[in-house]
């Protein structure tokens, strides 16, 4: 399955919760059990551009890409956490390629603030700059 196909199935998946509220309620609980260990919430790992403490941790494995996360606000890391489980399994280069419509095809866009997705584009952004440097390293051995 690709990425596009990943989202798609994700989307129909939460968009079986007719409320978006309630939708988005689901997202943040399903992220409070994960998260990263104290060790990685770093500035090394922090990502500029949000409100929220965000961290955002990814590698590479096989060619593919995978990324773990966590917020100080559970509303971000459920959000957050979403993105990560997107692009987690996905080549370097569908990663820089597909564009995150999960806000849109879920209308959570209509429920958060603008800051808040300004804060989810630096996350997006912060993906795909780790996706092209998996792109970019030398196949390990």
């Amino acid at each position: 399955m690709n990425l596009a196909e990943k989202q798609q199935i994700l989307v129909s998946d939460l968009n079986l919760i007719s409320d978006p509220h309630e939708r988005l309620s689901a997202v943040v609980g399903q992220a409070s059990a994960r998260g990263l260990p104290d060790s990685q919430k770093t500035d090394v790992f922090r990502v500029s551009g949000c409100v929220s403490s965000v961290w955002l941790v990814g590698t590479a494995q096989d060619g593919k890409c995978y990324f773990r996360c966590d917020a100080d606000s559970p509303m971000v890391k459920g959000l957050v956490t979403l993105l990560c489980e997107l692009y987690s399994g996905a080549t370097p280069e569908e990663v820089e390629q597909v564009n995150p419509d999960v806000w849109t095809l879920c209308g959570f866009d209509r429920l958060l603030s603008p800051t808040r997705m300004n804060g989810l584009r630096a996350v997006r952004e912060r993906i795909r700059a780790l996706a092209g440097q998996m792109n970019e390293s030398p196949p390990s051995e």
